[in-house]
């Protein structure tokens, strides 16, 4: 169950993660009624100029929520795997005996039938 639960949770964990980042990309900051006050914008917006606050901040708040949820869920099945984990990367590597080395063939000797004094000088 472990191999179909944890990439379930990894998917909602980024789903959840890309909406709390465009919700609170969407909402204004505290200062941004000011600039409206004196005439340099409209404070409206689709949900009228208060109540967009209260539906974004909690729909974030639930999201905010789900999204530490599921970030304790995903360390806990980290943690509790039941698959050992290499401590090196030297254990991840198969040894094999290694084969026997021939030894090089043996080079004649510089005299006797050598064909070295054949070439002019």
């Amino acid at each position: 169950m472990d191999g179909f639960l944890f990439p379930l949770v990894l998917t909602v964990h980024i789903l959840v993660g890309a909406a709390v980042i465009g919700l609170v990309l969407l909402q204004h900051g505290k200062g941004a009624d000011m600039g409206a006050a004196f005439g340099s914008g409209a404070s409206g917006s689709l949900f009228g100029a208060s109540g967009s606050a209260n539906f974004l901040s909690r729909v974030t708040a639930v999201l905010a929520t789900l999204f530490f949820l599921t970030s304790l869920g995903l360390s806990y099945m980290a943690t509790t795997s039941r698959v050992q984990a290499p401590t090196s990367v030297m254990e991840q590597v198969k040894t094999q005996p290694a084969a026997p080395v021939e030894p090089a063939p043996a080079q004649p000797a510089a005299g006797g039938d050598s064909k070295a004094r054949e070439i002019p000088k």
